[in-house]
């Protein structure tokens, strides 16, 4: 069954920001991780959410999205894209 990587960056420093997409995709894409969703518009129709940089990355079940989020290199870049934003991320099982 699929699972969705959800996250929410609030960027604080662009510049830091950037060392960080340089490299994730390429993270993503060794663990089978296929982005649905990656920075575009976004409107609230319902709740008190204010989404900012909003991410959704498919991967082919819960066992890949763990193996990403537990990869040295994601944990590295993961230490970057804290110290250059303010971000919430949440594994969700697919249907």
């Amino acid at each position: 069954m699929a699972a969705y990587l959800m996250v929410d960056n609030e960027i604080t420093d662009q510049a830091l920001f950037a060392d960080y997409i340089r490299d994730i995709v390429a993270v993503t894409e060794a663990h089978g991780g296929k982005y649905l969703v990656r920075g575009g518009a976004a409107e609230v129709v319902e709740g008190n959410w204010t989404p900012h940089r909003v991410v959704v990355i498919e991967f082919e079940d819960l066992d890949h999205a763990h193996g990403f989020v537990n990869d040295p290199n994601y944990v590295r870049l993961a230490d970057i894209r804290g110290r250059s934003s303010v971000t919430s991320t949440v594994i969700v099982e697919g249907v």
